[in-house]
């Protein structure tokens, strides 16, 4: 069964927060943490910066136009291929503050290699080239408790046609789909 979550595009205020205001939002709604979530929450790019409201969307690597999957390279250039914009890094958190009804996992196994089902990975560039250093952010909700984790991934790692990647919408796309969801 397919997640419906952010099928239809959504409106999103990024930025505007002080790191620590930030990481207190997350814990007064109870989400989880990984290591590599709180390690990306500690990057400059978390400092405050002005608010903006952007648009973004689900589509999978399969929709994205690689449907044998492929690398994360791969999937950021076809990302900007298909019209889309890659997310601003702080989109993770704002995204998970903002998605208190994402669909839960239907298996809460983590699993080496492959991005956990129910999952919704943040399209956004890496913050660093170091493959120690987590390249991104991904939502998931496991047994109730919602989730902004990191992760670690190397040139080789494989994405699936059918992981679940979040993209922004160019603006003109942005406004276009608001209009025919109020006309709707």
């Amino acid at each position: 069964m397919t997640d419906p979550t952010l099928a239809t595009p959504l409106r999103l205020r990024v930025g505007g927060m002080e790191r620590t205001a930030l990481q207190q939002a997350l814990a007064g709604q109870g989400v989880g943490l990984n290591d590599s979530a709180r390690a990306l929450l500690t990057h400059p790019v978390f400092e405050a910066r002005r608010a903006e409201v952007i648009t973004v969307a689900r589509r999978t690597v399969g929709e994205l136009g690689l449907p044998a999957g492929g690398p994360l390279s791969a999937v950021l250039a076809a990302v900007e291929e298909q019209g889309f914009l890659l997310c601003p890094p702080d989109v993770g958190p704002h995204l998970r503050l903002a998605l208190p009804d994402q669909a839960g996992s239907q298996d809460p196994t983590l699993r080496v290699g492959r991005a956990p089902g129910g999952s919704l990975t943040i399209a956004s560039a890496p913050l660093s080239s170091d493959d120690e250093f987590p390249k991104g952010f991904y939502l998931r909700v496991v047994e109730g408790v919602r989730w902004l984790r990191g992760y670690r991934c190397d040139g080789l790692h494989q994405w699936s046609a059918e992981d679940a990647f979040v993209v922004r919408l160019p603006d003109e796309d942005a406004q276009s789909a608001a209009v025919s969801r109020a006309d709707g």
